[in-house]
């Protein structure tokens, strides 16, 4: 079956409306552009983000429902907080982000990964220009979990996670949680769920109330120095 998608105008960043989105594949909204902070930023404002292959032209997405996780309603298991007094594990801020958006590339096979090179560098320019971040989980100094996203006022887009050790990306995003939700963080987008992000509790919401609370919040303004690098420490009972 034939798909017709609107190709982007190189000379601006107008993207459809998220609801033109595609039911099949889920969100697929557009194809064309480019990577330039400029077009990201308005993809990530109205709930769209890029998603392909290498060999593939750039495509945009918009999916329904939406995977979320609501920062101040993080809640670790027992179990979770007891491995973690016993791990040794650190947890940094923004103290390797070119290395976290590699290793979430380097983690899966060439035929999985999107984190194309082109995704890379265009992560890697946002987080020169402090629109993109990175959490860290560190081992007897070596790096073996995290994530990476952007901020777009009180909401966090998260793009991609791993861990090289037990338990490390569920670690980074307990405390990510408690430290976003403490600076004025309201909201994270995980963009479509899975089986990893559900054991997590991630939520799934419609569409609708996505784009609504995205609207309220993009503009909202969280403490000065939310994302200055910077160790992660939560009271362990």
């Amino acid at each position: 079956m034939a798909i017709y998608l609107p190709e982007l105008d190189p000379e601006n960043t107008f993207f459809p409306k998220p609801e033109t989105a595609l039911d099949e594949p889920n969100g697929l909204l557009a194809f064309g552009g480019d990577l330039q902070p400029a077009r990201l930023l308005a993809a990530y404002r109205q709930g769209i983000f890029p998603w392909y292959s290498n060999g593939e032209p750039i495509l945009w997405w918009s999916p329904a429902p939406r995977a979320i996780f609501l920062p101040n309603e993080f809640k670790p298991s027992k179990s979770l907080r007891k491995f973690y007094r016993k791990s040794g594990y650190q947890i940094t801020l923004n103290n390797a982000c070119h290395d976290v958006i590699r290793q979430c590339a380097d983690c899966r096979s060439p035929e999985e990964t999107w984190i194309t090179e082109d995704m890379i560098q265009a992560y890697q320019t946002m987080h020169n220009l402090g629109h993109c971040h990175s959490v860290e989980v560190w081992h007897q100094d070596k790096l073996v979990g995290g994530f990476y996203g952007l901020q777009i006022g009180s909401v966090f887009c998260g793009e991609s996670m791993f861990s090289l050790a037990d338990n490390a990306s569920k670690i980074a995003l307990w405390f990510f949680c408690r430290h976003f939700s403490d600076q004025g963080g309201t909201l994270i987008d995980c963009q479509v769920m899975n089986n990893h992000l559900e054991s997590l509790g991630a939520l799934e919401i419609p569409r609708a109330p996505f784009m609504q609370q995205l609207h309220q919040q993009r503009a909202a303004i969280i403490k000065p120095n939310s994302f200055a690098p910077q160790t992660l420490k939560i009271p362990i009972e």
